[in-house]
């Protein structure tokens, strides 16, 4: 489904990413581990569109993207959420989930403008998609009218995921998704994620500091230090690599 080969960023003097290279297989859920600075979000850009490598290749399902904008990537069905929360604090959950659709709509300005006929039944039938397959699946309807203010950051989590899957993603980048939580909002997360991947078939690239979530839902693991590429494997492999123990996991006490 995803192929990245090669990729090399720089900002200036410092290397961000060197010569990473891993390939991610249809509905499966790959981790992407490492410490502060490794360049985990530094990928995550690369792959949607927001950074520009200096070297390398992204191709989705044999199609080289290393060209395309990240509108047209997300058209593709590359979709992802963010490491610190990105969502329109003056809106509403249901506002804020539908900004994921406009890669699907296909009403012209001009009857958008005046919310007309094809515009508003197309958004009318999104809409109620949206409300089965996506408020409904991660159990927020209780405060889809709510304003992003008034809901606990564990809720605001889950509704920038909904936006992520209102765009019907191929591919689904989670930056961080549990980052802040506390044990029962990490495992309602864990559920959710595991849930998209059973349902939609979705492939899942999870960027994530949780090892044990990591270890328990992630079908391999790429590991990252300082921008290099130390192991991938599956997460027993992984687990067990002296490198990988050194740079990040440390040993057991």
């Amino acid at each position: 489904m995803l192929k990245v080969d090669d990729i090399q960023l720089s900002f200036g003097g410092v290397r961000a990413l060197q010569g990473v290279s891993f390939e991610a297989a249809p509905g499966e859920i790959t981790g992407i581990i490492g410490p502060n600075g490794a360049g985990k979000t530094s990928l995550f850009n690369v792959i949607s569109g927001f950074y520009k490598p200096d070297n390398g290749t992204v191709t989705v399902e044999g199609q080289d993207i290393s060209g395309l904008k990240p509108d047209a990537r997300a058209a593709l069905g590359i979709a992802r959420t963010f490491q610190n929360i990105a969502l329109f604090r003056g809106m509403t959950v249901l506002d804020n989930i539908k900004l994921g659709c406009h890669t699907r709509l296909n009403a012209n300005v001009w009857s958008a403008l005046r919310y007309f006929g094809s515009a508003q039944k197309e958004e009318l039938e999104l809409r109620r998609d949206l409300e089965e397959r996506v408020i409904d699946f991660l159990e927020i309807d209780h405060v889809r009218k709510a304003p992003i203010t008034a809901l606990p950051y564990g809720l605001q989590k889950r509704v920038e995921l909904g936006r992520a899957l209102a765009m019907k993603p191929k591919i689904l980048l989670l930056d961080e998704p549990v980052a802040g939580m506390n044990r029962e909002e990490t495992a309602d997360m864990a559920r959710f994620i595991l849930d998209v991947q059973e349902q939609f078939g979705t492939t899942i690239l999870l960027v994530e500091h949780d090892m044990h979530m990591v270890m328990d839902i992630c079908s391999r693991v790429v590991v990252l230090n300082f921008g290099q590429q130390i192991a991938q494997g599956t997460p027993q492999e992984v687990a067990q690599s002296k490198e990988v123990i050194d740079a990040y996991l440390g040993q057991a006490a």
